[in-house]
């Protein structure tokens, strides 16, 4: 009797735990997928040829233009910056003379000219920011006299020196919806966490 009892048992809990690792499978396929849905690799072929020309991550690249216009091309905020990667027209206006490129605000629609500007503008943000993504986020979204302004502030620096923050709760907001998705993106597409 003892012998059939204890065989119900771990016929039992070797059902339980079959279940479970089934379970725990299945939730994290359909979580995979849903993430893979909610963020999409659009405009791929563009971001893959800037992201090589101008030495920007691919999910960097996916991971602001999720955050600034949720990949709407024809996108337009409330304080005028246009575009894919959500470019001001002094911005544009800067790169187009720095690339010895014709300025036409319009083509700040176009996707393969608001990608290329923005990933030039990100990697040369990211150089003057000695290899640190957070502080060129910051002057991306803020500009960059404004990031030196805070960055000459010591309550908006990190133990090392670095701009980590603004006086903007929104903004601040904003950068870490950025570092959110630039993680999502590498680690469902790029095989990873941060290196």
């Amino acid at each position: 009797m003892k012998f059939r009892t204890v065989m119900r048992r771990s016929t039992v809990i070797i059902v339980i735990l079959l279940a479970a690792v089934l379970i725990g499978y299945l939730c994290e396929t359909v979580g995979k997928r849903l993430d893979l849905k909610r963020h999409p690799r659009s405009y791929a072929e563009y971001v893959e040829k800037y992201a090589a020309e101008y030495g920007v991550p691919e999910y960097t690249l996916y991971g602001v233009m999720a955050a600034e216009s949720d990949f709407q091309s024809n996108f337009v905020s409330e304080d005028g910056r246009i575009g894919l990667m959500q470019l001001d027209k002094d911005s544009y206006y800067r790169v187009a003379e720095i690339l010895h490129e014709t300025a036409e605000a319009g083509i700040l629609y176009d996707p393969d000219t608001n990608i290329r500007f923005g990933a030039y503008l990100l990697s040369t943000l990211y150089a003057a920011y000695g290899g640190r993504w957070r502080p060129a986020y910051i002057a991306f979204e803020a500009g960059r006299e404004q990031a030196e302004i805070w960055a000459a502030d010591a309550q908006y620096l990190d133990e090392y020196g670095n701009l980590t923050k603004t006086p903007d709760e929104g903004l601040n907001a904003k950068i870490d919806e950025i570092e959110k998705n630039v993680e999502t993106y590498r680690s469902l597409y790029y095989g990873g966490a941060n290196s």
